[in-house]
């Protein structure tokens, strides 16, 4: 029998990131973007991304490790203010297994030289799930892929 728990966690994490509001929350709105900075393991294979960014739309990454382990996002859009903040809930699987449940802000200020970015996730993992700080580990892999991301579509030529 299966040992039913719901561990809570609340990540933030606080970027300064050196484009103007508009580009980031673009990188996080436009299927193109997103779909080439949110990865936390460059190494894995994509098999299923889809971004359909709307308040009611929905988010899918599914993708497979190195040991062929299935890890499947899939979000749903619950509040969008474009180029103030995004609000969605998501889940996270392992193979069949649902890990987890979150509800995520993600937040853009303007500032002089850029945008302040804030991530904030409030998640429950479930079911005896020991996270040991990879979900901390694996965002803040994403967001700095992000701002490569942005870097390079500044200069594109290196």
């Amino acid at each position: 029998m299966t040992t039913r728990s719901a561990e809570h966690a609340t990540l933030v994490i606080e970027r300064r990131l050196k484009a103007p509001v508009g580009r980031v929350f673009r990188a996080w709105s436009t299927p193109e973007a997103k779909r080439q900075w949110f990865a936390c393991h460059g190494e894995w294979v994509p098999l299923d991304y889809r971004l359909d960014f709307r308040p009611g739309g929905t988010e899918r990454n599914h993708i497979v490790d190195t040991d062929g382990l299935l890890h499947a996002f899939d979000a749903h859009y619950i509040d969008i203010v474009p180029d103030t903040r995004i609000i969605y809930a998501y889940e996270m699987r392992l193979g069949e297994r649902r890990i987890s449940a979150s509800l995520a802000t993600v937040t853009f200020k303007a500032e002089p030289d850029g945008t302040k970015m804030v991530f904030t996730e409030q998640v429950v993992f479930l079911d005896g799930y020991a996270d040991n700080g990879a979900r901390l580990q694996g965002t803040e892999i994403g967001l700095d892929n992000l701002e490569l991301f942005l870097e390079r579509e500044a200069n594109p030529i290196h």
